[in-house]
């Protein structure tokens, strides 16, 4: 009977077969999120050459069958791989892209703001950065102004939004 029980114990310590699927198909998982990477943010992950170039080759096959049996393969060189430092790189490209977007939106919107109030907005970005060149700044938004009123799409809002991106790229 006490063998029978030292052998139930063994049994239990290895993982199930339900959770060795889980674990298989959260590392799958993974791997189409890798997939989905560009190659410069891919190369900074430090991947093993042989993962990498199954990414690659995903991204080439064009059917839908292939494509799963590449995945599926990509999952299979996963699992020798330990996923968290992974996982904690994409979440941390995930936060830095967050960050980027953030910044793009806060001076798209100052853009806008500069635009549509002229001197008034201005005079406020004035006291969040001192120092401006104010006549270099009313002759962006003038010709900004002009150009939305003519309806066209040209350089001097594109302008107005590097200046922006260049006066706030030095946080005060």
């Amino acid at each position: 009977m006490a063998d029978r029980d030292e052998e139930d114990d063994d049994r239990y310590d290895k993982p199930s077969k339900s959770q060795r699927k889980r674990d298989a198909h959260a590392v799958q998982d993974l791997g189409e999120t890798l997939i989905g990477l560009r190659d410069s943010d891919l190369v900074a992950l430090d991947l093993p050459e042989i993962l990498v170039d199954a990414i690659r080759e995903a991204r080439r096959i064009p059917t839908r069958g292939g494509g799963a049996r590449q995945r599926q393969y990509i999952g299979k060189l996963m699992r020798d791989i330990d996923p968290e430092p992974i996982r904690a790189a994409l979440s941390a490209h995930s936060a830095q892209s967050a960050l980027e977007s953030e910044r793009f939106k806060r001076l798209e919107a100052w853009r806008e703001r500069l635009v549509i109030e002229g001197a008034p907005a201005l005079d406020e970005l004035e006291r969040w950065r001192p120092g401006l060149e104010r006549a270099e700044w009313m002759r962006r938004i003038s010709a900004a102004q002009s150009e939305r009123e003519r309806g066209s799409t040209g350089t001097a809002g594109r302008e107005l939004f590097r200046a922006l991106r260049a006066l706030f790229e030095v946080e005060p």
